[in-house]
């Protein structure tokens, strides 16, 4: 960190603290060779998680996307919006465990059907049948068939 007085390349740490809402780091530094002191601030890196679309178009993440197609595939189904957004939490957080700066929609999409199968099956029908585009009926008996086996 060079001083920002005399430019010098070394200093000490003096005092450290974290800010108010904890993420960020303020640090007092004291530069080894003009003594004066500076403050100097440290924080995660944030990396935007891009979505590949259909269409190979790009937009960035949005849990918001994830909640708002879980509470529709859940109308009037015993699901709570605590654990709709838990389902939207752990899979962003899924994808920014993996490092993954790209991300297609079909993963994200596999990813929801995975958890909200597991929590309610006609959600996940539901869900399914949008996210999949069931062209007709029999697609639609073959996923409840699948299910059934399962």
């Amino acid at each position: 960190m060079k001083c920002p007085f005399c430019g010098f390349d070394e200093s000490k740490v003096v005092d450290s603290r974290s800010t108010d809402d904890n993420t960020t780091i303020r640090r007092r530094r004291e530069c080894a060779n003009c003594s004066k002191r500076y403050t100097t601030y440290e924080k995660i890196e944030d990396i935007p998680i891009l979505v590949i679309k259909r269409d190979s178009t790009r937009e960035n993440f949005n849990k918001e996307k994830i909640v708002n197609g879980l509470i529709i595939a859940c109308q009037k189904r015993p699901i709570s919006r605590r654990q709709i957004e838990e389902i939207a939490e752990d899979i962003e957080k899924s994808i920014s465990n993996k490092m993954l700066t790209e991300v297609e929609t079909k993963l994200i999409g596999e990813m929801i059907m995975e958890r909200l199968k597991k929590i309610d099956e006609v959600s996940y029908v539901r869900f399914a049948s949008v996210y999949r585009q069931f062209k007709d009926i029999n697609t639609f008996l073959e996923e409840i068939k699948n299910l059934m086996t399962k």
